[in-house]
């Protein structure tokens, strides 16, 4: 690590929203050796999308600064369920469900972490070695009032919503997890930060030089308004294809459009200024956009692919027709096929009514013409290109 100090500083607390405390972590670094990153996933759910990327491109930071990180996955903690931000208890996870989920996250994380910098660790290695008296130990190293002064708990208690007992231990079990693995440092979002504090507390009674805690942003999904989440349906998945995370990128607002290049691109602060006085100089951010688009598509897949998502972005936004369309064949009994049903059976729509409301919305073209009569009738023996919005399209023969 041959960077100053307030160099790394500035990496280090580059699209964070809070870190605590920043003088114990300066002494930290002084010191010269490999800080301990700890970050916590409880595997609920297999995929990453780029909300969780905010947080793991800080980790490669750390790494960058030759950091060690500790890619903790909850294997225990997920059979209990983080009650964060949740105004209802959660149901856990079974043990086959998180193993199933975890080897997802660890597939896909790596497509950002530099394996020799990072150790996955599980924490049912320690929990389930701390045992029933272990866990009664930690218990009473808080209080119940304690723990209602946590935001989401505050809120459910005052409305009479239900707070399972175990709810209590989560932050508790999160907290041993940095006394476990002795972190120096321990990366959250903004809703996590009581669970962060809690490591901190449990350290210092444990006689061990207390972590710093790095709080990242949530970032909002695709609407702009909510956070990122794929049961929201706003998410752009790291494992999509090249161009559907092309095509998502390019749909966010050109407001949204620097929230999400601050928190994700690895382009210099110094770049992304000159980008933001061009267009506010006059020139189009739609090409910012592009740029920031195959950044992230060459990120999780590669160059060429990001080069192919923008000439088909490109091709799809002058309504014309990709070059790699899928060949299907559709069989019919008769002489002719009605739309709907050719589109269901081609795979373009889930069902009829599906088709039917995407012609009455214009999405749905053949050959390049927009379909208006939803009883039209396809003949046997005809190819035709379908189209179905901007990025479903099949090369169609009716058998």
């Amino acid at each position: 690590m041959n960077i100053d100090i307030k160099q790394q500083l500035a990496m280090i607390k580059r699209g964070a929203d809070e870190l605590l405390i920043e003088a114990e972590l300066v002494e930290k670094l002084k010191k010269g050796q490999p800080l301990r990153i700890k970050a916590g996933f409880d595997p609920t759910a297999p995929d990453l999308h780029l909300g969780h990327t905010v947080l793991i491109n800080k980790l490669r930071q750390f790494q960058e600064l030759g950091h060690q990180v500790l890619f903790l996955i909850g294997d225990f903690t997920g059979m209990i369920g983080d009650p964060t931000g949740k105004s209802a208890t959660r149901p856990p996870l079974t043990a086959e469900q998180v193993a199933e989920n975890a080897k997802s996250y660890t597939a896909q994380v790596f497509k950002i972490l530099k394996p020799e910098q990072t150790e996955v660790v599980f924490n049912s290695k320690w929990l389930t070695e701390l045992g029933a008296a272990g866990m009664l130990k930690l218990a009473a190293s808080h209080t119940v009032a304690r723990m209602l002064e946590r935001d989401d708990f505050s809120k459910r208690y005052k409305s009479n919503q239900p707070i399972a007992i175990h709810e209590f231990l989560y932050p508790l079990l999160q907290g041993y997890d940095s006394v476990a693995l002795k972190a120096d440092v321990e990366l959250g979002g903004t809703d996590q930060k009581f669970n962060l504090l809690m490591g901190r507390e449990l350290q210092k009674q444990a006689g061990q030089s207390q972590q710093c805690v790095l709080t990242m942003p949530l970032l909002e999904g695709l609407d702009g308004v909510n956070k990122m989440s794929k049961s929201l349906g706003n998410y752009i998945g790291i494992a999509e294809a090249p161009e559907v995370i092309f095509a998502k990128i390019m749909s966010i607002s050109d407001e949204l459009m620097w929230r999400y290049i601050e928190l994700l691109s690895f382009e210099s602060l110094e770049t992304i200024a000159k980008w933001k006085a061009a267009v506010a100089a006059g020139s189009n951010p739609r090409d910012i956009k592009v740029a920031f688009a195959q950044e992230i598509v060459a990120r999780f897949h590669s160059q060429l692919d990001a080069e192919k998502a923008l000439a088909d972005f490109q091709t799809r936004a002058k309504g014309g027709i990709p070059d790699d369309v899928a060949a299907v064949s559709v069989s019919i009994e008769s002489a002719t096929i009605g739309i709907a049903q050719l589109l269901k059976l081609a795979g373009l729509v889930e069902s009829t009514s599906e088709a039917y409301r995407a012609i009455e919305q214009g999405g749905v073209k053949l050959d390049s013409e927009k379909v208006t009569d939803k009883n039209l009738q396809i003949k046997q023996g005809l190819t035709v290109v379908a189209q179905v919005g901007k990025r479903k399209f099949a090369n169609v023969t009716v058998l």
